[in-house]
């Protein structure tokens, strides 16, 4: 079976990586850029998904530059806690969470894809500009940057081309762009002094911003961290866009925050290069999978950044899709089954994450006491904040039970030879 991956990404190259695992050895990765160059910051990887990337034999070179996170903590703008919780092994989970940088990890992913199935495995200057798809296979249109296109036969193809998928454009052509909720992001890391456990991951917010920190490495001889942070909130006067320094924009909405452990204007100081997103997503889709072609990653679920699901369920899209085109007689019927077992729950997902996921609980608290308050608990129950916290786990099935107890998605060494062969033919 030969299979097509349009996007070396985190989505992309786990695809292509399980897939090798599972047996398919005729997998070729485009991507449309002149290398891969891994955008992005710090990220978060959840225990379901450092689960799949373990049985991949990743994990000790993934956890080599990250931090495994032991707490979430929640706090008001004043520094109040409203909420904490364990996480990954400290929660009792078989597997850590690990923060890390979104370049490490995807050049960890590259290296193996390429350890597997060879050089040739990964295709760069390569943009998708037409495809053709039916149950009998599909036909991607590839363009360089000279504009010479080329033709890629397919028995599966899979978009996994991120939040502005050309692979989704060309089955939801009258689609448009990410939609934003007018949120702006500023992001940027620096090395700075640990703070809480040294491995905490801090939220802080009000009824319409965030600020979150988590170190994503260590240097173990001076006990810094490298400090993953983000800030978001809607534009106004204090916005960059009227050209204003970023530092003096998020400084001007958080400078007064009490971040515990941190110094806020230093850290920002520190920082090197802030970059600035508007806070984008993607509609639930009523289907991903096309014939012989599917979507997964962003390509199929964007969601806003709350949860840390991002590159947790592209991971896990990728291994499950894996399973079921090992285990399947049927390419479509495969495809078929990938989304039906994932679709639902990733538009659940997606739609909670809209109202922030377990943040929410910093939206409710500021609500209900705006100029902070003594005891979380003149505030909530406790049944009340856990709710919120597992309702959310069980949405995206990261729970710990079932993360813990649920049934391997390996396949073993399958392995289907299939000369690698040109997949290239000039348009």
């Amino acid at each position: 079976m030969r299979i097509t991956i349009v996007g070396s990404g985190i989505a992309g190259l786990a695809a292509a990586v399980s897939l090798h695992a599972a047996g398919f050895d005729d997998v070729t990765v485009f991507e449309a850029d002149p290398g891969i160059r891994p955008h992005g910051l710090g990220l978060n990887i959840l225990p379901n998904a450092v689960r799949e990337i373990a049985e991949l034999g990743l994990l000790d070179e993934v956890r080599r530059r990250a931090v495994p996170t032991r707490e979430l903590a929640m706090y008001n703008p004043y520094g109040d806690l409203v909420w904490r919780e364990d996480r990954g092994t400290s929660a009792g989970y078989a597997w850590p969470q690990l923060s890390v940088s979104r370049s490490h990890l995807v050049l960890a992913l590259a290296a193996e894809v390429r350890r597997r199935l060879g050089e040739g495995a990964v295709v760069t200057d390569a943009r998708l500009v037409g495809l053709d798809h039916g149950s009998g296979g599909a036909c991607g249109v590839f363009a360089d940057r000279r504009g010479a296109l080329r033709r890629v036969e397919s028995d599966v193809l899979l978009g996994a081309d991120g939040i502005r998928s050309a692979v989704r454009a060309a089955l939801y052509p009258d689609e448009g762009p990410p939609p934003t909720n007018g949120v702006l992001m500023y992001r940027g890391t620096a090395w700075g002094d640990a703070f809480l456990t040294g491995r905490s991951m801090a939220v802080l917010g009000d009824d319409s911003r965030r600020l979150v920190l988590y170190p994503i490495d260590r240097d173990e001889a001076t006990g810094r961290s490298l400090i993953n942070w983000v800030a978001a909130f809607p534009p106004d006067d204090t916005d960059c866009t009227d050209g204003t320094d970023s530092r003096s924009a998020v400084l001007a909405q958080f400078g007064e925050w009490s971040p515990p452990g941190v110094d806020l204007a230093r850290l920002l100081e520190d920082t090197p290069d802030i970059r600035k997103y508007p806070m984008t997503d993607r509609d639930p889709l009523p289907r991903w999978t096309f014939g012989s072609v599917t979507l997964l990653g962003d390509a199929a679920h964007a969601m806003y950044p709350a949860g840390s699901n991002g590159a947790t369920q592209a991971v896990v899209d990728a291994r499950v899709l894996a399973r079921h085109l090992a285990t399947r007689p049927d390419a479509g019927e495969a495809l078929r089954a990938y989304e039906d077992e994932r679709r639902p729950q990733m538009t659940e997902l997606q739609r909670s994450n809209r109202s922030m996921g377990p943040e929410r609980v910093i939206t409710l608290a500021h609500r209900r006491a705006p100029h902070g308050f003594e005891d979380v608990r003149d505030v909530f129950s406790e049944d009340e904040l856990a709710d919120i916290s597992r309702g959310y786990a069980v949405t995206g099935k990261f729970d710990q039970d079932w993360v813990n107890t649920r049934p391997s998605l390996s396949v073993g060494e399958r392995r289907r030879p299939a000369a690698r062969r040109d997949t290239w033919s000039e348009e």
